[in-house]
């Protein structure tokens, strides 16, 4: 059985890593991942497009100084668009979040595993551990390059745009990212608080064994009994 020591402090990289998982999830069920406003101007209409959208669904909708505005248009990301660079890169996207998805939860199973009894593999230890997290880290981050460069350099809010509004002119976007965007910085913060937590427990250990082979080094002068 693990000592009292290595099961919480097991149990609190459980907890971060299944924070890290919970996280995910909320990410990829939200759609506030980033908002787009498209100024539009011609003859029959002058104002702007509101797109707001994640990575399965979103939403847009009209202000016009002049004009009838359009009904508010929910779509699917994918369904509506072609079969471009953009639904690409958007499914790359997916596919990188939905592996952190897996390291969170494998990097749960394995702490939760370790919290409860001391595994003969090496790798079901904390290199399991470590192993996990830091792809995961990895893949959140790589998430994020992916979705801003889909949006910025590959136009994806304005491909999204010409299928919605295909009679409407763009005269201009900027992009507001969300708080589902950002919160892929939390999931890489859990992933690091759940390895220092690891690693602060590896050096106690490490420590520890030290102090037990060389008993008489660490004693105190006045204890020891010639």
């Amino acid at each position: 059985m693990p000592t009292t020591k290595k099961t919480l402090m097991f149990l609190s990289s459980f907890f971060t890593s299944l924070g890290s998982f919970i996280v995910i999830c909320s990410i990829l069920g939200t759609q506030a991942w980033i908002t787009s406003t498209i100024a539009v101007r011609d003859s029959a209409s002058n104002g702007s497009i509101f797109i707001t959208y994640g990575l399965f669904r979103g939403e847009s909708s009209q202000e016009l100084s002049h004009g009838l505005a359009e009904p508010k248009k929910k779509f699917a990301v994918l369904e509506i668009l072609n079969n471009s660079s953009q639904k690409t890169l958007h499914s790359v996207t997916i596919l990188f979040l939905v592996l952190s998805l897996i390291t969170s939860l494998l990097s749960s199973g394995f702490t939760f595993y370790n919290s409860i009894s001391n595994p003969y593999q090496t790798f079901l230890g904390p290199t399991g551990v470590y192993t996990w997290n830091g792809l995961g880290a990895s893949f959140v981050f790589v998430t994020m390059i992916l979705f801003v460069a889909n949006t910025q350099s590959n136009q994806l809010s304005e491909e999204l745009f010409q299928m919605l509004y295909p009679a409407t002119t763009n005269k201009g976007t900027t992009h507001s990212y969300g708080y589902s965007f950002w919160l892929i910085l939390l999931v890489i913060l859990l992933n690091i608080v759940t390895v220092t937590i690891i690693i602060f427990y590896q050096k106690a250990r490490y420590q520890r064994k030290q102090e037990q082979r060389k008993p008489m080094e660490y004693a105190p002068r006045d204890g020891i009994l010639f």
